[in-house]
């Protein structure tokens, strides 16, 4: 009988550490999709770390092995929906040279864009009740940010770009409770609809109703 070349073991030891790469069958990322897809269909609060890992096929070790906690998938989730919102706002803020209507419609482009590449995460934003430190964090970073926006709502009311007999944070409201409803509907799978035809949409719909006449 002939002897298999030493090289052999060697070569299998190599392959089947990367067949069990990012544990069975996820990476990071994968196991943070899906972890939010479940909070967003059962509720943050009645998903345990025991259903999370049944629905992965993994055990709470392996889970853990990506994350700490389910708080901590949270806290990712909603600094990532959080993050682009903000940045989208700051970019707008830091350009002094653009009308203030104008950097009023790429927040409200920006938001929508944002939403549409992060609907998961703009999804658990939106159904956060404040039931936690991280959650009730998360619901102050949007209360600073209506404000802000509310803030250029005025600025742009004062320099006679939109119309000024609706107070700023109503409008405010109004824009974001379109947006925001966007969520329950918009399925980027199931519709010939295309995320800058929403943009161009929206934009419509908000500020032909806004600008001063």
């Amino acid at each position: 009988m002939s002897t298999p070349p030493a090289s052999a073991p060697a070569a299998a030891d190599e392959a089947a550490p990367r067949s069990r790469r990012g544990r069975p069958g996820y990476d990071r990322a994968q196991v943070l999709e899906i972890a939010v897809r479940l909070f967003n269909e059962q509720g943050y609060d009645a998903t345990s770390v025991s259903s999370l890992a049944t629905e992965l096929g993994l055990s709470k070790a392996a889970l853990y092995h990506h994350f700490s906690s389910k708080e901590q998938i949270l806290q990712i989730a909603l600094d990532d929906a959080l993050g682009g919102l903000e940045a989208v706002l700051e970019e707008a803020l830091s350009d002094d040279d653009r009308p203030t209507a104008a950097r009023l419609v790429s927040v409200i482009q920006g938001a929508v864009r944002v939403l549409t590449s992060r609907l998961p995460q703009v999804t658990l934003l939106l159904r956060v009740h404040g039931n936690s430190e991280i959650e009730r964090a998360a619901l102050e970073r949007r209360r600073l940010f209506d404000q802000r926006v509310a803030q250029l709502v005025a600025q742009a009311q004062r320099e006679g770009a939109l119309r000024g007999d609706i107070r700023p944070s109503v409008t405010t409201r109004l824009m974001f409770g379109m947006i925001n409803s966007i969520i329950e509907w918009y399925r980027p799978a199931h519709t010939s609809l295309t995320p800058e035809e929403l943009v161009e949409d929206v934009t419509r719909v908000i500020f032909d109703g806004l600008r001063a006449r």
